[in-house]
């Protein structure tokens, strides 16, 4: 019997190694071959399943108390997740008990705060469950080094990015950053987005915030994502703005940005 695999050989399988997209998957005829075909519809049930996983804000909540930090559980005006998917301006304000919660926090501390972190599923409760403790350990070593007042953490549920300008702008917040988790792609199903508002309130568009994509252990680390985070927010503050006319451009000191800086002073390609 001829054990060889029927799959020709294919030269660009190497490049499969540095890429997790999908490329040099080879072919059977003018077909796919098996093990790539159901990888791909893996891959699909993997997206389905973070889009529909619920969030488990009495875990998350847990986790925050044992850091000692207070967290406020919010709901959006979606009331379940079919609704959620089929009406995203439902996911963008919240409901009736929620904005009393609110109100009911900041009459109880006047004054309003520098900082309203929020936390939403979105389109992916995987991502917020993998990497929002980690990522939030980064931020808040940062935060407290500036000296910035924080409000109790709010997590809502079947929550959309512009819900965060309500809760900021009930909580008197200058700044607000959501961490969500974002619509899954086929080789990422748990990426989380962190969207950075100044001066937060009703109504604003995406052109107000900054955005910062794939954090996750594959993509953007926490770290990484930490630096930028916090540069947009030291730049809102200095220019009391954010959105489009607030551009990243934090330097990360690597290996790299040293070479471009040696070459600065080569005289044979002259001073930079």
């Amino acid at each position: 019997m001829d054990n060889r695999t029927p799959t020709p050989e294919n030269p660009w399988l190497a490049l499969r190694n540095l890429t997790p997209a999908r490329i040099a998957l080879g072919r059977v005829g003018t077909s796919l071959p098996t093990s790539a075909q159901l990888d791909f519809q893996f891959a699909h049930a993997q997206a389905r399943d973070a889009v529909h996983l619920p969030f488990d804000v009495t875990e998350l909540t847990a986790q925050l108390d044992q850091r000692g930090r207070d967290s406020l559980v919010l709901h959006s005006a979606a009331s379940d997740r079919h609704q959620y998917l089929q009406r995203p301006d439902l996911g963008r304000r919240l409901n009736e008990d929620s904005v009393a919660t609110l109100r009911q926090h900041a009459q109880a501390n006047p004054g309003g705060v520098d900082l309203a972190i929020v936390v939403a599923d979105g389109l992916s409760a995987l991502a917020v469950h993998r990497h929002t403790l980690p990522f939030l350990t980064r931020l808040e070593e940062q935060v407290n080094a500036e000296g910035w007042t924080c409000a109790p953490i709010t997590l809502v549920q079947q929550g959309r990015v512009a819900v965060a300008d309500e809760v900021g702008e009930l909580l008197g917040a200058r700044m607000t950053v959501m961490l969500i988790g974002e619509r899954p792609g086929l080789s990422s199903p748990d990426s989380l987005g962190l969207y950075f508002t100044y001066a937060p309130r009703v109504g604003l568009t995406d052109a107000y915030r900054n955005c910062i994509s794939n954090v996750r252990l594959e993509g953007l680390s926490y770290g990484m994502a930490a630096h930028r985070l916090l540069y947009l927010m030291r730049e809102a503050c200095r220019r009391q703005l954010s959105g489009v006319n607030l551009k990243d451009e934090a330097e990360v000191h690597s290996l790299e940005s040293d070479e471009l800086a040696s070459q600065k002073d080569n005289f044979l390609l002259g001073k930079g």
